[in-house]
């Protein structure tokens, strides 16, 4: 089954132009199963059969692999043996009726308007990081955009007299006007933190990182972890806490998120007034 694993790898790489993250995560699942296969006895592909697959998918869940493991690698062994009935010409593909489990959904993780302008007074206002990283979590917030919008602005993006950003995604355009409090922070970071990031470089972006670059998803999650832990918020934080912490807000405060929110769950033409605004007058 080895030779057949990297044939597949070679067929999602140069034929479907795979990242190396999603090679590398079907090659392990792909090896985990070869494992199993061996310990059955089973020498060759061309053996395995639905019966031995659904014996794998139970020797998973007996294991306690997470759901949404065990899901994962089923999606890979289903992508493998439907690559082999197309390269070999089989009449039956043993993992087509290969079922996942149903993975229990967690309701979004979401803060108290207290956590949140704890969270808001992490960052210190005295480095050009600090600077930058207040006004970027001051926007999250007052916007409730998604954190690739966040980090994908530009400066033509922004509007700091008239208080709103713009979101562009394929032909769709949103207009967001922001509060006091992340428009006092995004013109303290244009003041002068930006230009110390950007150095003798050139960029349209509006955050940059340390090195005069753009900010990454990742790292932002890892600006936004350290302040949580710092803050000493308890709960589980991800890039979209403060977003789900947002809707949950508007709610609090008489919004109807149905009238507020578009089809594709973005927030549209909404303002909410500073929530926190009279936590850090």
């Amino acid at each position: 089954m080895k030779c057949e694993i990297e044939e597949f790898i070679g067929y999602l790489h140069n034929t479907r132009g795979t990242s190396k993250n999603t090679e590398v995560s079907y090659e392990r699942d792909l090896k985990k199963l070869e494992r199993f296969l061996t310990e059955e006895k089973i020498e060759s592909v061309e053996q395995v059969n639905a019966t031995l697959l659904n014996s794998y998918v139970m020797y998973m869940e007996r294991k306690n692999f997470a759901a949404s493991s065990i899901s994962r690698s089923i999606a890979s062994i289903r992508a493998f043996f439907h690559f082999l009935c197309q390269t070999r010409s089989w009449k039956e593909n043993p993992a087509e009726h290969l079922k996942a489990p149903k993975i229990e959904k967690k309701m979004p993780g979401i803060l108290t308007i207290d956590e949140v302008d704890l969270l808001l007074k992490q960052p210190r206002e005295n480095t050009a990081k600090g600077i930058r990283d207040r006004a970027m979590l001051e926007l999250l917030y007052a916007t409730g955009i998604r954190v690739s919008e966040l980090i994908s602005l530009t400066l033509k993006d922004i509007n700091l007299k008239l208080g709103y950003i713009t979101c562009s995604s394929g032909e769709k355009e949103r207009v967001i006007p922001f509060g006091s409090a992340a428009k006092r922070s995004v013109e303290h970071y244009m003041e002068g933190a930006r230009a110390e990031l950007l150095g003798s470089q050139e960029s349209e972006m509006l955050f940059l990182n340390c090195s005069g670059k753009s900010m990454s998803r990742q790292g932002f999650w890892k600006v936004l972890k350290s302040y949580a832990e710092a803050a000493g918020i308890q709960q589980d934080i991800t890039p979209h806490t403060l977003r789900h912490s947002f809707a949950a807000h508007l709610v609090q405060n008489g919004a109807d998120l149905k009238k507020c929110s578009g089809n594709d769950g973005t927030f549209r033409h909404f303002h909410h007034p500073d929530l926190h605004e009279y936590e850090h007058e």
